[in-house]
């Protein structure tokens, strides 16, 4: 079954009609889908470097560009999100954070990455805590294998790997 734009149009409508205060925050490729004057949908577009305070959070978006799946497929936008400069989840690149965050969601699986790739980008960014995502399209032994391959990288730079499936992470920022 696929599911088509206008489906995810009405499921967020239906997060926002439980949650009315809520409003969606996304690059104009997305928003541009819920009108113009948010007739369908509340929304805020934003870009690359923007920053929105949303209650106690400040979130940056950072990247604009989806990493390259291949040189023929056409680019589509992606942003990270940067959480009180202490939660980064880059999305589906690799872009730097440019602050050293405290929490990392580590991209370990995709269309477009090397596990390779992760692991270098896990040592660059050098967090204290990093956990997995990006990994749906893994079976549960699939998922096996970052969870061996990563942690070794991850006690290289002092960071606790962790996945977090089934237990939430608890932080100070």
């Amino acid at each position: 079954m696929k599911i088509t734009k206008y489906e995810h149009v009405a499921a967020l409508g239906a997060i926002i009609a439980h949650n009315p205060d809520a409003v969606v925050i996304a690059h104009g490729d997305i928003t541009r889908q819920f009108g113009v004057n948010n007739e369908t949908l509340p929304y805020k577009t934003v870009t690359s470097d923007d920053e929105v305070k949303v209650g106690p959070f400040n979130l940056k978006f950072l990247g604009g560009e989806h990493a390259t799946i291949h040189p023929d497929m056409s680019q589509i936008a992606n942003l990270g999100l940067l959480i009180n400069e202490a939660i980064f989840y880059p999305g589906d690149s690799f872009v730097d954070p440019g602050v050293q965050v405290k929490v990392l969601a580590l991209p370990v699986a995709a269309p477009w990455l090397k596990i390779s790739e992760s692991i270098d980008y896990l040592l660059a960014v050098k967090p204290s805590i990093v956990f997995p995502t990006h990994d749906a399209i893994l079976s549960k032994v699939g998922k096996g294998l970052p969870d061996t391959m990563i942690p070794p990288f991850a006690e290289k730079v002092g960071a606790t790997y962790k996945r977090i499936d089934d237990a939430p992470i608890e932080i100070e920022v």
